[in-house]
């Protein structure tokens, strides 16, 4: 790849289903990624296979509800690498259950993952971009964002306010700053793992009976990134043919 088309990108949430898949698809084009999760060793295993690749990629541990740490983290990249490209908020969490199970706990996850850590990002990344006169954001909502269903009222809402923040960012971002929030339908990832209420857990598993690998999600990210840069692609949602 060209030095001059080489980006830096920051994946959170890297560790596993859309996260790793973007990594590795974005290492394999030919650019920097900085990789960033909880599950230390899953980054490891995640490093060593791009680089026996031949690609090049940093990890680092990374707890997106802290906003110190999502600020050394993107502070730290620029000090490294000279500047920052491409920030990826994919880091989430979906534990879904009725409001009357009255899981708040998890409630709270949801909204300090899925909120919280995209505020922490965007705080950390903003000003960056706006001293090296440029930037993609790049926001993994859900199609979650666009509609509710039962069990999901959280999450969705969640993920509604995702798509409008990032909305927002774009709106009042410098056009060299290009804004893109990608909506992903069923993927095959570990996100049903961490439902704990058996109904939650039995309709998901209907739900998901049809799901696309998260390597479709990473490359439509790719597909946004790839654009000149006066094109911006803002909104993308990628499913499964058979989901309704």
């Amino acid at each position: 790849m060209n030095t001059n088309t080489r980006k830096v990108i920051l994946v959170t949430g890297a560790s596993s289903g859309i996260g790793e898949a973007t990594a590795l698809r974005l290492a394999a084009d030919g650019h920097h990624v900085v990789a960033s999760a909880r599950r230390e060793d899953r980054l490891a295993e995640l490093a060593a296979k791009i680089r026996a690749d031949g690609g090049s990629i940093d990890v680092r541990r990374l707890d997106v509800t802290d906003r110190a740490d999502v600020a050394e983290f993107t502070d730290r990249a620029r000090l490294e690498h000279g500047r920052v490209d491409v920030f990826v908020n994919n880091a989430g969490v979906m534990p879904l259950s009725r409001l009357d199970s009255l899981l708040v706990d998890e409630w709270d996850q949801m909204v300090d993952v899925n909120i919280r850590g995209l505020l922490n990002g965007i705080a950390a990344t903003l000003p960056i971009f706006q001293q090296q006169g440029g930037g993609h954001f790049v926001t993994i909502a859900s199609t979650g964002a666009h509609e509710v269903v039962p069990t999901a009222a959280v999450y969705c809402g969640t993920k509604y306010a995702a798509r409008a923040i990032t909305e927002g960012l774009r709106l009042e971002a410098d056009p060299s700053i290009r804004v893109t929030t990608v909506s992903p339908g069923v993927v095959e990832s570990e996100l049903a793992a961490t439902i704990t209420e058996p109904g939650a857990q039995e309709a998901m598993r209907t739900y998901r009976a049809h799901a696309i690998p998260p390597s479709a999600i990473a490359d439509a990210i790719a597909f946004a990134l790839g654009q000149p840069p006066e094109v911006d692609v803002n909104e993308l949602i990628v499913r499964p043919t058979r989901q309704r």
